[in-house]
């Protein structure tokens, strides 16, 4: 609501994007008014998976292509992009690929607050890898939750307790040896900060693009 004030010329037809747990899509019995309060936004909220997701409720939305990848439409003005998307938009492409483990899933509750579906498997990297190939491996922007295994060594010693090489740092370090791109954004570790390699932590931060 702060950057919509401070930016009163955008309208639905620029994009915010999320990096992961969005959280509108949640609860079942309070999903309208959970999304009111982005639809009465001026802008049109993208966003990708985190590892703090209902899934059987984001995964209930019907699969439609949009700007050349797989999308949910969550509203007309809120859209979830898959993971292993390549989205084009003007001259400009970017690569999706939400999702992560929670490291505190020992004490969530399996479909009340925890799903496994939030971390990546298989099927969603060999989707990457397809979509990927036609793009001849090279897009302008990658987007993911967390980062890929020498990334997470690049974080700063109070992130600390994230810093597990798990399966999906391995899907993540493949695209980083294999893709080109200009630039690449995550969320998951709630900090601001510029990484080695063109990566960027976020986490308040809302980055202009283009």
């Amino acid at each position: 609501e702060i950057f919509a004030k401070e930016n009163p010329q955008l309208s639905k037809k620029d994009y915010v994007l999320i990096l992961g747990d969005f959280g509108g899509v949640w609860d079942e019995k309070t999903l309208e008014q959970d999304l009111k309060r982005f639809s009465e936004l001026p802008f049109t909220i993208l966003f990708i998976d985190g590892n703090h997701e209902n899934f059987d409720l984001l995964e209930s939305f019907d699969i439609k292509i949009w700007h050349g990848g797989k999308v949910r439409f969550i509203k007309d003005d809120i859209v979830y992009l898959m993971r292993g998307q390549v989205f084009s938009f003007g001259k400009k492409s970017f690569f999706t690929f939400g999702g992560a483990t929670s490291k505190d899933r020992a004490r969530r509750t399996e479909k009340i607050n925890w799903w496994q579906r939030e971390t990546p498997n298989d099927a969603d990297f060999e989707e990457a890898q397809k979509n990927l190939e036609k793009a001849d491996y090279k897009v302008d922007y990658i987007f993911t939750h967390t980062c890929d295994e020498t990334t997470e060594m690049f974080l700063p010693f109070f992130s600390f307790s994230y810093r597990k090489i798990l399966k999906e740092h391995k899907y993540l370090s493949f695209f980083e040896q294999n893709v080109k791109y200009s630039k690449w954004y995550f969320g998951h570790y709630h900090i601001d900060l510029a990484l080695p390699d063109c990566k960027t932590a976020v986490y308040k931060k809302i980055i202009k693009l283009f």
